[in-house]
């Protein structure tokens, strides 16, 4: 079960509200969420009491992005155990709710995992429940330490492969405090920029067909007093042939093991761009997304969303009327083609920034070694 609550700051200003946190009322444990689809007109958040609340918040994209969904996850293990649930159930769910976001599987592993080791051990429910727990708040502080480490390696690039300052950045999708337990993936790169007064213009794509770009990107890109301008997906090539983009910043879903990477549709078009017209196309995340299990990007499932997110447009503020909830833009019995990601070749990435460093060139070897390095660090 799921409430909404709004909450606003007296000044009009927006509140800080975390993207996700865990809380105990009186009632019993819930997980809190920022309802990502409300922003940024709104700052509204789903409380979730059970983990068949939290998949419908999922897969509304009331919380989303790769770490994110991570947390998420292994948090919905936590509080399905804690709730009294059977949790191999609710964990079952939750790692299938979106199919191509490798993180949040990992993160349902990861609180399952530690379950089972406390009932192997002898532990009662309560004592299983904390150990689902305490695994799900360590994966959310080891996300906001990877964000301040992926932020500082892809800085560096940044200047080491544009010396000078006044970065002009492109960016796809929304990468930033709203899909992490810190301050984001490649937003964070430009967030960093941004501070070191390195960032001379962030561009950021509307990203269609749900526009986490126009709502999310621009709402935290604003927040931070960032230069910012607003663009059209189909906008992107004429800014390249104008020379006003230094680099392409993005993050993934899933990354191959062969570096192929899925990320928010249309990134593909702008590694394209990006190639032609000599520009670093670089993809930032934590290595958590890397899946060793993934051969290439032909192995990636690609998830199709509902067909009525491109042929209506929504919005909290107006009536709704098209079969989704939204506002019809094409004629009645349009079919869409509405997949959610699309997947770049290795040979078109510059580089992979983690929070262990980055990987140029991309190569199923480099990332090999990378994870491995990640894996002595961890143990």
């Amino acid at each position: 079960m799921a409430d909404q609550y709004a909450q606003s700051g007296e000044d009009g200003r927006p509140t800080e509200i975390p993207a996700i946190r865990w809380d105990e009322p009186p009632e019993g444990p819930v997980l809190v969420l920022l309802d990502q689809t409300r922003l940024p007109t709104e700052e509204v958040e789903l409380v979730c009491t059970d983990a068949s609340a939290l998949v419908d918040a999922i897969r509304s994209l009331a919380v989303r992005g790769a770490p994110l969904l991570g947390i998420a996850g292994a948090y919905g293990v936590a509080l399905a155990a804690a709730r009294g649930f059977d949790v191999d159930e609710a964990a079952l769910a939750l790692a299938g709710a979106r199919p191509t976001a490798v993180n949040l599987s990992v993160g349902v592993r990861r609180a399952q995992a530690a379950h089972r080791d406390a009932v192997a051990k002898g532990g009662g429910p309560e004592q299983a429940a904390g150990a689902a727990l305490a695994a799900a708040r360590r994966l959310h502080r080891e996300d906001a330490e990877a964000s301040t480490r992926m932020a500082a390696h892809g800085l560096a690039l940044l200047d080491e492969l544009l010396p000078g300052g006044g970065h002009r950045i492109l960016t796809h999708c929304n990468t930033g405090a709203l899909v992490s337990g810190g301050e984001g993936t490649a937003f964070a790169v430009a967030l960093a920029a941004h501070r070191e007064g390195r960032l001379r213009r962030l561009w950021v794509d509307e990203t269609r067909p749900l526009l986490q770009g126009a709502r999310l990107t621009a709402y935290e890109a604003a927040r931070n007093g960032m230069a910012y301008t607003l663009l059209t997906d189909n906008a992107a090539g004429s800014l390249f042939a104008a020379g006003e983009v230094d680099a392409v910043l993005i993050g993934a879903d899933r990354i191959a093991a062969d570096g192929s990477v899925a990320n928010k549709v249309g990134s593909y078009p702008l590694a394209v761009l990006a190639r032609y017209h000599h520009v670093p196309f670089i993809v930032v995340a934590p290595v958590t997304t890397v899946d060793p299990e993934t051969p290439d990007g032909a192995s990636i499932e690609v998830e199709q969303r509902p067909g009525f997110e491109v042929t209506e447009v929504t919005s909290p503020q107006v009536t709704m009327s098209g079969a989704g909830g939204g506002i019809p833009v094409a004629p009645l019995g349009t079919q869409a083609y509405n997949p959610a990601f699309d997947v770049t070749p290795p040979e078109l990435v510059t580089a992979i920034v983690t929070e262990e460093g980055a990987v140029s060139p991309v190569t199923a070897e480099a990332l090999a070694e990378l994870c491995d390095r990640s894996r002595q660090v961890t143990i």
